[in-house]
C-alpha cells in the first residue's frame, strides 16, 4: 500500500495528496505520516512547491476530518455500526475514542493528530458529543496545521535521509501526543482544583 501511495503522489502530485489524506483522515488506510514526509521530500528535491504541497496538504486533512466531525454529529454509531467494518473501526474503538475525549476535551482534536488511528476517532467523538462547529474547527484545524507542518518539514529537512528516520518517527509522535494530552488533562484538572478551591475560600 505504502509504495502505491508514493507513486500516485509521484505520478498526480498535489490532488493525490490532498485526496488521499481526506481518505486517510476519514479512516481508510492510508500511510498519512508517510505520505507527508515523501511530499517534503519532493519539495526538496525540486519536484514540488512547498506552497502548493502545503495547500493540498493542508485542505486535505481539513476536510478529511471536518467530514469525520460531520459524520460523527449526523449519524453518531450508527454508520459505524453499519459501515464500520469497511474502515477497520468498530463500535468498541469509537466508544473507547469517546470516553478518551471526554477526559482530554477539545485538546484531544489537537493533539489526537499525532497519535496515529485517533485523529478520525476524535473528531467522530466531537460529532457525537455535538461539540459546536466554531469550537471544533478552532482546536481541529489548529492540529491539522500544525501536525501537515511537522510532517512535510521533517521531509523537506531531513532530504535523503527522510525514509530511514520515518520509520521510527510515527512511534516517538505517538509518544510525544499522548504525554501532551496528560499535560492537558492535568492542567485542566489543576484549574478545576483551584477554582473549586477559591470558591470553599470565598463562601
Amino acid at each position: 500500500m505504502e509504495h502505491q501511495v508514493l507513486g500516485w503522489i509521484t505520478q498526480y502530485g498535489y490532488l493525490a495528496i490532498f485526496l488521499l489524506l481526506v481518505l486517510g483522515i476519514v479512516g481508510l488506510p492510508v500511510p498519512d505520516e508517510t505520505l507527508l514526509c515523501f511530499s517534503g521530500f519532493l519539495v526538496y528535491k525540486g519536484n514540488f512547491s512547498l506552497p502548493l504541497a502545503f495547500a493540498a496538504a493542508l485542505a486535505g486533512s481539513l476536510c478529511g476530518i471536518t467530514i469525520s466531525y460531520t459524520l460523527g454529529r449526523t449519524f453518531g454509531m450508527k454508520l459505524i455500526r453499519r459501515y464500520g467494518r469497511y474502515m477497520r473501526i468498530t463500535a468498541e474503538h469509537v466508544e473507547k475514542a469517546h470516553a478518551w475525549f471526554a477526559r482530554v476535551g477539545h485538546w484531544g482534536l489537537t493533539f489526537g493528530y499525532f497519535v496515529p488511528g485517533v485523529r478520525h476517532l476524535s473528531a467522530y467523538a466531537a460529532g457525537m458529543s455535538n461539540v459546536e462547529p466554531p469550537q471544533f474547527a478552532l482546536f481541529a484545524y489548529t492540529g491539522g496545521c500544525l501536525w501537515v507542518s511537522v510532517f512535510l518539514g521533517l521531509g523537506y529537512f531531513l532530504g535523503d535521509r527522510w525514509q530511514a528516520v520515518e520509520k521510527n518517527i510515527e512511534a516517538y509522535f505517538k509518544a510525544v501526543g499522548i504525554g501532551l494530552l496528560i499535560l492537558a488533562a492535568a492542567y485542566f484538572l489543576w484549574r478545576i482544583l483551584r477554582a473549586r478551591r477559591s470558591r470553599a475560600q470565598g463562601k
